[in-house]
Parts: structure tokens; sequence; C-alpha cells
């Protein structure tokens, strides 16, 4: 782990930026401690995949329909 000194970072942050966004973390800190981390922001999130069920699940026809009694009753503590 190579760890950048506090002053080097501050005056050279535009190029450690630019380094980070390519894909190397930098460490940051003092007296040979990381006390931060840069990294590319887009690391930082992991990538949302829409539809990853799509073909998988089915509704069926009657999903709307009306309880049954017995089973309404059930939801609803009381007996008929």
């Amino acid at each position: 782990m190579n760890i950048v000194p506090m002053h080097q970072a501050k005056s050279s942050l535009s190029q450690l930026v630019k380094r980070a966004a390519g894909g190397e973390t930098i460490f940051i800190g003092s007296y040979g401690r990381a006390e931060a981390v840069l990294k590319s922001a887009a690391s930082a999130k992991p990538k949302k995949r829409l539809g990853l069920l799509k073909g998988k699940l089915k509704v069926p026809d009657d999903f709307d329909a009306p309880l049954p009694p017995e089973l309404l009753a059930a939801f609803e503590g009381s007996e008929e």
C-alpha cells in the first residue's frame, strides 16, 4: 500500500483524482498511516440490473379477484 502524504495530496489533487478515475485506489495520510481513501465514484455504486426477473414471474389472471370468505375471515380475525 502506497500512501500519499497529506501535503503532497493537497498540491496534486487534480492528478490524484485523474488516477483514481482511471481505477487506481489512492491512500492519503500522514506519518505513514492511511487516513483517507480516494477512489473512482463509478466504483462506489453497484450497477442496477433492471429486468433481472423478466419472464420468470407470472401474475395469475385472477390476481385481483376477491378472496374466498374463509380466507378473508382468517385475515380479519373473525369467523363466519
